[in-house]
């Protein structure tokens, strides 16, 4: 038997998936967020450029796609992120109109080690904002996902924690203060992995799950508190708005994310229901990855992703909800081969009216019907002999276990009432 890759999974019951899906998708359109799709095959240059070649993403975890001999094109790679796409296409559409307000969703790809809530392909979905100036949009945006999660789907065991990494000339003067620290007074503390970051992408040191160095990274200054005045006053206000929202959050000074293109405004929404991958949403605002991709001028931006598969662990005892929104389901129980025809007619009748319909065509009276049982119909159209020689059907209740002969022209109002 050939069995499944590792670190991916079949999804035999989509019904929780599809309700996060709908939901999100209807409350982004209250935000006026409209619905794009990119490719899942990229060119690996977009994500070196966008998300560095220090970060483990590009360094470690890339699905590379090994060209044929004769392909001279560039390399190409199943996407591990969204965000690029989005810019790549805002770029490559000629997109005139800002802010562009859009989100997608739909599987990534990243080589990690699997366990509880991460796989080697996932799905997210993005949301994000190109040609987001004011620092208000990075307020309605944690505001967005706040209402989403806990009004939209009725989540309480979580929290936001957000942080503020100031403008690119605050983070290269955070970096050197930071790698001064570090190096001249706890190298000999700290684990091998941050000795490598402190060198290729110093940021990334507070990530770390070690616990001597995050003792040590507790101690050293904060970001938040280096930043240029304009700055410091962006982040006051977002401060100050999402007290005024009544939007709980924690200041996590420690929080840097670790993706090279963000600035300013960095968020997760993270459970403790989790375990150790506890986030499953996060973002952040990225200023200058417009042009660094090579757009024309700076389009300022905000944007984060939603883990669904994580999300759908939060709402794993949902599930009964997710499946009683399902529409009703009618059955359709010829009694003899002579009967199916009729059946077949009628099920074509109700469908295009739009009402659910199986159509029982193997067994057994007793085995249908408890396959109707089974399906958690809730009503069975029973047709035999008398029925269809009458152009009539049995309408049973399968709920209630009442039932009754209507005429077949019948059926649909009776069902819909």
């Amino acid at each position: 038997m050939v069995t499944r890759v590792k670190g991916t999974q079949d999804f035999l019951d989509l019904t929780l998936f599809n309700m996060i899906i709908d939901r999100v998708t209807k409350h982004c359109a209250l935000y006026q967020f409209n619905q794009i799709a990119t490719p899942l095959l990229e060119y690996t240059e977009l994500f070196k450029r966008s998300l560095g070649t220090q970060t483990d993403v590009v360094s470690k975890e890339m699905f590379l796609i090994e060209p044929h001999a004769e392909d001279t094109d560039a390399q190409i790679c199943l996407r591990p992120e969204a965000t690029a796409s989005i810019v790549r296409a805002f770029i490559e559409g000629g997109i005139q109109t800002v802010p562009w307000k859009v989100f997608t969703w739909g599987p990534m790809f990243r080589y990690e080690r699997p366990q509880k809530g991460r796989y080697r392909q996932f799905h997210q979905v993005s949301v994000e904002v190109i040609g987001a100036a004011s620092i208000m949009h990075d307020v309605e945006l944690l505001v967005m996902f706040d209402r989403l999660f806990h009004e939209g789907f009725g989540l309480n065991n979580y929290a936001l924690q957000i942080n503020f990494l100031g403008c690119m000339a605050d983070r290269q003067a955070y970096r050197s203060t930071l790698y001064d620290i570090v190096k001249n007074k706890h190298y000999d503390q700290i684990c091998s992995l941050c000795k490598d970051r402190l060198e290729k992408n110093i940021m990334r040191i507070f990530d770390c799950k070690n616990q001597q160095c995050q003792e040590i990274y507790a101690k050293v200054p904060k970001i938040s508190d280096h930043l240029c005045k304009p700055c410091a006053t962006e982040w006051a206000t977002v401060k100050e708005q999402l007290d005024m929202l009544s939007i709980s959050y924690i200041h996590e000074p420690r929080l840097v994310r670790g993706l090279d293109y963000y600035s300013k405004t960095v968020f997760e929404f993270v459970s403790g229901n989790l375990g150790a991958q506890n986030a499953f949403c996060a973002g952040g605002r990225y200023d200058q990855l417009v042009t660094h991709l090579g757009g024309k001028e700076d389009q300022p931006s905000i944007g984060a992703a939603i883990g669904i598969e994580r999300l759908m662990l939060l709402l794993a005892d949902r599930a009964d909800q997710a499946a009683e929104s399902k529409q009703a389901l009618t059955v359709i129980v010829p009694m003899g081969i002579e009967q199916q025809t009729v059946g077949l007619l009628l099920a074509d009748e109700l469908r295009a009216t739009g009402i659910s319909v199986d159509l029982l065509l193997e067994g057994s009276f007793k085995s249908m019907m408890r396959r109707a049982n089974k399906l958690g119909a809730k009503y069975a159209l029973l047709i035999g002999e008398d029925e269809q020689a009458s152009r009539q059907v049995t309408l049973k209740n399968m709920v209630t276990g009442e039932q009754e002969r209507i005429a077949q022209t019948e059926v649909a109002s009776r069902i819909r009432s």
